[in-house]
């Protein structure tokens, strides 16, 4: 038996079948690179669906890593954490908020992000029918009973109602469709600017901006979850400013630890203050040795211009898969900013996933027939042209019947 097939074995035997997983165990990974147990290279371009913002293994983060560890790995949010407040404020001092509360996942930042809505909606208008928080179709927002309400999509929450009370859905990008939600319950707006999951759908600049003014009119907060589009991957640290507006609040995971689990949710002042000590909490959030890592992965992004490698090879990425579109008669569209990139086809894309993977190149297929590709930051241009190699081979092949 290979060690491989062991590997699946033995989970098969005893992990939650929680996951539909693919026949690969990875178990090293370096710079854009992973391997198999059985020794196959793959080039990533689903890095941990945009967690490995600087690659695998990226050396800062490794170092700082195992500086920490050797420190201190964990105290409760009872006492300060050092490289908790230091985290803290690179965070704000390079975006529009002014707090952050640190948790460990994209779920909890987002639920932090409903409690502190509903708190803001009750301590700071002293309002109690205002709870309910509006979303978009085709969103994700993670998978607790909350996130998984917020989640504009049904596939995600058959099975576990009754669902949280309190959400409204809407088409995104129809401006009208989210005037016309707002009523006397409405306490928030929660929107990312790309959805990653749903497709990569990107929000206009009109949209958004029309968004904030809606808010401020309404004396909504505006709340971006930027879990998987933040941090670098749209060419700017923030995704929102593209569109020159500020949110209320944030939410970040994914890339903020570069592998390490963190989440965060940064909020304005004013809505900051409507949480109390004891309101919200977690055992583990901002412990001193994810803190270290989101430090050196933030730091190293500002520092290495990353934001500014992902416009120039993303634009890059993006003009090629364009050009295959007239090539393919099932290529429909390609969108996207950055190193988010989407390819929507009009047929299913698990097959080609499959080919793709089976030739040495790691994508990945959301919404059933969109190919999503979110590589690392430190991404090349030779190394979008080997991976084009592959999917060109790929796509000849389905065109051909293959």
């Amino acid at each position: 038996m290979s060690y491989q097939k062991e590997i699946m074995e033995l989970s098969e035997r005893y992990v939650m079948r929680t996951y539909g997983r693919l026949p690969l165990a990875l178990v090293r990974g370096e710079g854009t690179y992973v391997w198999d147990a059985d020794g196959n290279k793959y080039l990533d371009f689903v890095a941990g669906i945009a967690v490995n913002s600087l690659g695998h293994c990226h050396p800062k983060v490794v170092a700082a890593v195992q500086k920490q560890a050797g420190i201190l790995m964990h105290c409760s949010n009872l006492y300060y954490i050092e490289p908790q407040a230091r985290l803290a404020r690179l965070l704000v001092e390079n975006s529009a908020c002014d707090r952050v509360f640190f948790c460990n996942s994209g779920a909890e930042a987002n639920e932090a992000a409903i409690k502190l809505a509903r708190k803001y909606a009750k301590a700071q208008l002293g309002d109690d029918c205002k709870y309910e928080i509006i979303t978009a179709l085709n969103s994700f927002h993670g998978r607790t009973l909350a996130a998984i309400t917020a989640t504009g999509q049904p596939k995600y929450q058959k099975g576990f109602e009754p669902l949280l009370a309190g959400f409204k859905y809407v088409p995104f990008n129809d401006l009208k469709a989210l005037e016309e939600a707002v009523d006397d319950r409405t306490c928030a707006v929660m929107l990312e600017p790309l959805q990653g999951e749903g497709g990569v759908n990107v929000a206009s600049e009109a949209y958004l901006q029309g968004v904030r003014a809606l808010c401020d009119r309404h004396n909504l907060l505006l709340i971006l979850d930027e879990v998987q589009c933040g941090l670098g991957r749209t060419g700017k640290l923030f995704a929102y400013e593209h569109y020159g507006i500020e949110p209320d609040i944030i939410t970040l995971a994914k890339a903020l630890g570069g592998g390490f689990p963190i989440g965060a949710m940064l909020a304005k002042e004013r809505v900051a203050a409507a949480f109390s000590p004891g309101d919200h909490a977690t055992t583990f959030g901002g412990n001193p040795l994810a803190c270290a890592a989101g430090l050196a992965v933030v730091e190293t992004l500002l520092q290495d211009g990353l934001p500014d490698n992902a416009v120039r090879v993303g634009r890059y990425f993006k003009e090629r898969l364009e050009a295959l579109l007239p090539r393919y008669e099932f290529a429909q569209e390609v969108r996207g900013k950055g190193l988010m990139l989407g390819m929507q086809l009009r047929i299913p894309g698990a097959s080609i996933e499959r080919r793709c993977r089976e030739r040495g190149l790691l994508i990945n297929c959301v919404g059933g027939n969109v190919l999503r590709f979110v590589p690392p930051l430190v991404i090349t241009e030779a190394e979008v042209d080997r991976a084009l190699e592959i999917l060109e081979a790929v796509l000849s092949e389905e065109s051909e019947g293959k």
